[in-house]
């Protein structure tokens, strides 16, 4: 019954977003619905509604106005143009997919995917309006290298949680992932993104420039690409320095402070605000314009993206994902297809990636110890699992949707389609592996 009434849930769902109701007022009707049919009292209800607002702004709010900020400065400085027409001349038009497809994954191994995803967008526009190819089939690869990157390696939090649980090898799951994630990411990236090539989207949005800027007003190509990756920059720096310097070290936490994800991006948008804005001879006051538009564009997704918090918050707290657990341990299946499906059950039920990993990895734990199960395979075979068909309870999958203006059926048939296929290929991976080592 509790399989039912989550999978109506979803179905409402669906349909409310079809007949145009707004999704953030959707996914509040539809997470309140579905913990009342689910049995949970009013009082747990209204906490678990709070909770769920709580847990998704207290870790994306920041990222996410910042980060639409500095792509909002990028672009209205040009810096994003001068960016995209370096790519675009480096590669070639005929190549862009795969210099995204790169782009996406040197910036999704340091970055969570929120935070890459928030400072890539803009680039996406800015060689969609140059080259005049469709949204959808620039934005595929970049997508499939950010998510495969959280997914796989770590220092996801996902993939990190998952390694101490499983006592795993940090050096060979790292190795492991990074076998499974080049197939993953130029299947479900390039190679699916041509799927797309003719789907015409309305090309409006924070990120697409009013202003044409010519060739002699562009700043320098080297300022724009090093600020641009700035915080990307920080944060590996912040990754290297927590390996390699001594605990009492000051340059250490010097470079942990400057590497958390809000810190490298108020830097980052400080320094973009005055290179690009001021320095360029801008006013003060047209630089806090940008700032303006950059937040007050990004609110009603925020918003979004907060419903589909509520709803996987409502999700957990009904204990329908315990439910999955309890009849999933009676299965007879080998143990790394046992946890990828166990994960993917959760993921589809609760909606969070990470979320899913944790869970299941209470599961998964003894299984290995037991089995004698490779302890890097079976981080591996979770993480593919907790990417499986992310739809609308994960707040992914709306920003996916507001950013690029999709419509339900667009991002069904993108989204969703390439995160079950990032799914699917690391599970196949993994059970290649498992006969190889």
């Amino acid at each position: 019954m509790i399989l039912i009434i989550v999978l109506l849930a979803i179905a409402l769902q669906i349909y409310l977003s079809v007949k145009k109701v707004s999704p953030f007022i959707s996914l509040l009707i539809v997470s309140i619905l579905s913990g009342l049919f689910l049995g949970m009292r009013p009082t747990e209800l209204i906490k678990s509604v709070e909770n769920g607002v709580g847990n998704t702004l207290a870790g994306l709010t920041l990222i996410i106005c910042l980060g639409a900020v500095l792509g909002k400065i990028l672009e209205s400085s040009g810096a994003a143009k001068k960016i995209s027409l370096t790519l675009i001349k480096a590669f070639g038009v005929k190549n862009i997919q795969w210099s995204l497809m790169i782009t996406g994954f040197l910036v999704g191994i340091p970055l969570f995917f929120n935070a890459g995803f928030i400072i890539l967008v803009p680039l996406v526009f800015s060689i969609a309006k140059e080259t005049r190819l469709p949204l959808l089939y620039l934005a595929i690869p970049l997508a499939a290298s950010l998510s495969t990157a959280h997914c796989f390696l770590p220092p996801h939090p996902g993939p990190v949680i998952l390694v101490n649980a499983f006592q795993a090898d940090m050096g060979k799951t790292l190795i492991y992932g990074f076998i499974l994630a080049m197939p993953a990411i130029i299947i479900a990236g390039p190679l699916f993104g041509r799927f797309f090539k003719n789907v015409k989207i309305s090309f409006s949005g924070l990120f697409a420039a009013k202003e044409d800027l010519t060739a002699g007003e562009l700043p320098a190509a080297f300022p724009s690409f090093l600020i641009a990756l700035l915080p990307v920059l920080l944060i590996t720096l912040s990754v290297i320095s927590e390996r390699i310097l001594p605990e009492a070290s000051l340059l250490k936490e010097i470079f942990v402070f400057t590497g958390n994800a809000n810190i490298a991006l108020l830097l980052t948008v400080i320094i973009a605000a005055w290179y690009f804005g001021l320095r360029a001879g801008h006013s003060m006051e047209k630089v806090m314009t940008w700032l303006s538009e950059g937040i007050s564009g990004i609110a009603i997704i925020l918003l979004i993206i907060t419903g589909g918090g509520v709803f996987k918050q409502v999700l957990t707290d009904s204990g329908a994902a315990d439910y999955i657990l309890s009849f999933s341990r009676q299965w007879q299946l080998p143990p790394l297809l046992f946890a990828w499906l166990v994960t993917a059950l959760i993921r589809f039920t609760i909606g969070s990636a990470t979320v899913a990993a944790i869970t299941a990895s209470g599961i998964m734990a003894p299984l290995v110890a037991a089995t004698n199960t490779s302890p890097e395979l079976m981080v591996l075979a979770v993480g593919s699992g907790s990417v499986f068909m992310s739809h609308v309870n994960d707040t992914a999958f709306w920003m996916f949707k507001e950013f690029f203006n999709l419509s339900m059926k667009q991002t069904f048939f993108s989204w969703t389609l390439l995160e079950t296929l990032i799914s699917f290929i690391g599970l196949i991976g993994v059970l290649i592996l498992n006969t190889v080592i």
